[in-house]
């Protein structure tokens, strides 16, 4: 019996090292990126990974990806900021329908291996592929030396078979410069614009922000919108400041029924200093509409974000903050009410595959 026959898939299975690969893993199909967002372009390579280890009972669908982030080590003045956290990416894979996934920490040792030894020491040697399913754009090993071609090649020496996901030009919005496909920096350019659904389109989802919910000045309750703050360093990149139309998801909440309304809140989230009140700490707070009476202190929500209403903005008085406010509640309403309630946490594994996902663009970056 190997390992894929007789365990329970609840959520990604995570190796953090080579040694902690099971050793009855048997064969495998895998994918390798650092997969920063799991937008649209991953994702097509995530269903094709799935769809190929189906084809065989008891074959898992692994991803090798990294943390720290490549470029976190190698040029850190340069790094980009992280769409995900790493505890995202995995449940985002998860929600792919992906079996496991080895995570190696990527340190200035494991920059040095050639293509050759990377795939012969993890790829191989610990996961004992059958199949590598890579976007066309795939790079890997000491100074990105290793290409789909390099694949291919390795492949034809050790036994294994290599499905590249072809690139197609992604929609786009009226207006939006056209280019060969979604990109993690295309999504962070938006984000930090603030225009959360131009980054939506290129993540194939709302944005997500996560985090534990805590005390803050308690000053919404007092001007009868009372917000949930969450921690600072919140799991997700915080877009620019402003106010914005999304869902709060209450996937760990004890004792609440099944119905979508007690899990699934429409909200007004605020993200800024609070500049009316000479703020000097950025936060993400969120007030669950027409909600005075939920107690979330101490529990781990996800902030789903819809659109952008409106930048932060100083007011000259309490009056027209709150005057301000109650606009934002309604103009929230008539965002949600043309929007899709999520659902992602309470069906994580009934879109394992999905077929028009199979043929979205894929990125490796």
């Amino acid at each position: 019996m190997t390992w894929a026959s007789h365990r329970t898939l609840s959520a990604v299975d995570r190796w953090t090292d080579l040694d902690a690969v099971p050793a009855d893993l048997g064969r495998t199909v895998v994918t390798l990126g650092t997969f920063d967002g799991v937008h649209v372009g991953h994702r097509a390579v995530l269903s094709r990974l799935v769809r190929r280890a189906h084809e065989e009972p008891a074959v898992p669908a692994v991803a090798i990806t990294f943390d720290p982030h490549p470029a976190q080590v190698l040029s850190p003045d340069r790094a980009p900021e992280l769409i995900t956290s790493l505890d995202q990416r995995l449940e985002l894979m998860a929600d792919a329908g992906v079996d496991a996934a080895l995570v190696l920490e990527f340190t200035r040792e494991l920059a040095q291996w050639s293509p050759h030894r990377f795939v012969e020491d993890v790829v191989v040697g610990r996961l004992q592929a059958r199949s590598m399913v890579v976007g066309a754009d795939t790079r890997f090993g000491h100074r990105n030396a290793g290409d789909v071609q390099t694949l291919r090649d390795l492949g034809e020496e050790h036994g294994f078979d290599v499905d590249v996901v072809a690139e197609l030009a992604p929609q786009r919005a009226a207006g939006e410069p056209a280019t060969g496909r979604w990109s993690s920096s295309d999504i962070r350019s938006a984000l930090a614009e603030g225009d959360v659904a131009r980054a939506a389109r290129g993540l194939g989802r709302p944005h997500r922000l996560s985090g534990v919910v805590v005390h803050g000045d308690h000053r919404g309750r007092e001007l009868g919108f009372p917000t949930a703050n969450l921690e600072p360093g919140a799991h997700g990149l915080v877009p620019a400041d402003g106010v914005y139309a999304g869902w709060m998801l209450r996937p760990e909440a004890a004792g609440l029924t099944d119905h979508r309304t007690d899990r699934v809140l429409p909200a007004a989230v605020s993200i800024g200093t609070n500049p009316t009140f000479d703020g000097t700490q950025r936060r993400v707070e969120a007030y669950v509409l027409d909600r005075t009476d939920l107690d979330l202190y101490g529990e781990r929500v996800r902030l789903e974000l819809v659109e952008r209403l409106r930048p932060t903005l100083r007011f000259d008085s309490v009056e027209a903050l709150v005057e301000q406010m109650g606009q934002d509640v309604e103009r929230c309403r008539e965002v949600l009410g043309g929007s899709i309630v999520p659902a992602s946490f309470s069906s994580a594994r009934a879109a394992v595959v999905r077929d028009e996902a199979a043929d979205e663009a894929p990125s490796a970056d």
